[in-house]
């Protein structure tokens, strides 16, 4: 059971970095050096294992805090928030991959297909996410000049906190948390292309 909850931290925390990357590597970070035991006695520091000592380290902890100061305040200065999306999902999806590979330990022997696995489904899931916002944000910057964008980082922001707390207090919840947004991105992106291209044929 422990390791079914150890797979689902890792996508709740890669879905998490689809919002903000630095956010969720800090969360993990902090509950790792605690020692903090979630919902059953679930222990992140537990499972991460010899892969990655480094993550649950003082220093690391402090510079993911420091950058996710910086993320969350950077998305809310006009036009640097878009300019920061151009870089935002190929990092997301490194991020992504890193969390699922931290908590892959002990699911599957082999470091190669860890590795592999932890790209396919949290880097997927960290990339879709951020695919979404990307779009979102075009098109709210686009529809409302950059005005509506304060409330989407808002939001975004506060989806990336609430996840990466329920992947260390509740992995099972925010597995299905990640699903339920994985397919909610997919649906808008899909929508936002449909919009844009009806918009193309009416010019």
């Amino acid at each position: 059971m422990s390791e079914v909850l150890a797979v689902l931290a890792g996508v709740g925390l890669a879905a998490a970095c689809g919002f903000r990357i630095f956010l969720p590597l800090f969360v993990a970070s902090l509950a790792i050096q605690t020692g903090v035991d979630g919902f059953g006695g679930f222990s992140l520091g537990g499972l991460v294992g010899d892969d990655l000592p480094w993550l649950g380290t003082f220093p690391v902890t402090v510079a993911f805090g420091v950058a996710t100061v910086l993320e969350i305040g950077a998305y809310y200065v006009p036009w640097i928030d878009n300019a920061l999306d151009t870089i935002a999902t190929p990092t997301a999806m490194v991020a992504g991959t890193l969390m699922s590979f931290a908590f892959l330990p002990g699911v599957l022997d082999d470091s190669y297909l860890k590795w592999i696995a932890a790209a396919i489904v949290g880097g997927g899931t960290a990339g879709v996410i951020q695919s979404g916002t990307v779009a979102l944000r075009g098109t709210s910057t686009a529809t409302t000049g950059g005005l509506g964008n304060f409330l989407l980082s808002t939001v975004e922001a506060i989806v990336a906190t609430v996840t990466s707390v329920l992947a260390v207090f509740l992995p099972l919840l925010a597995g299905v948390v990640a699903l339920v947004i994985a397919i909610y991105m997919i649906r808008k992106i899909l929508a936002i292309r449909r919009w844009l291209r009806s918009r193309e044929e009416a010019t």
